[in-house]
């Protein structure tokens, strides 16, 4: 039986077949850390970046989580 060559797709590094999740939980990103930040102070209800357009408003919001981290 003669070899048949790979097709293009997989050689090189488009080869998917070699490529493996990483072990454990997903990394945190950023957004995640804020989504995280306004449930724990209670501002759920509001979209983050709609927040952050709001000079006051986000100002307050790290004063208030700064705050819970200080013992």
């Amino acid at each position: 039986m003669p070899h048949i060559p790979n097709p293009p797709f997989s050689s090189g590094m488009y080869n998917m077949s070699e490529w493996k999740r990483p072990l454990g939980r997903p990394r945190r990103r950023w957004v995640d850390n804020i989504k995280m930040d306004l449930r724990e102070t209670g501002w759920d209800g509001m979209d983050w970046v709609d927040l952050v357009q709001d000079r006051d408003q986000w100002r307050a919001l790290v004063n208030m989580v700064m705050n819970l981290w200080v013992p």
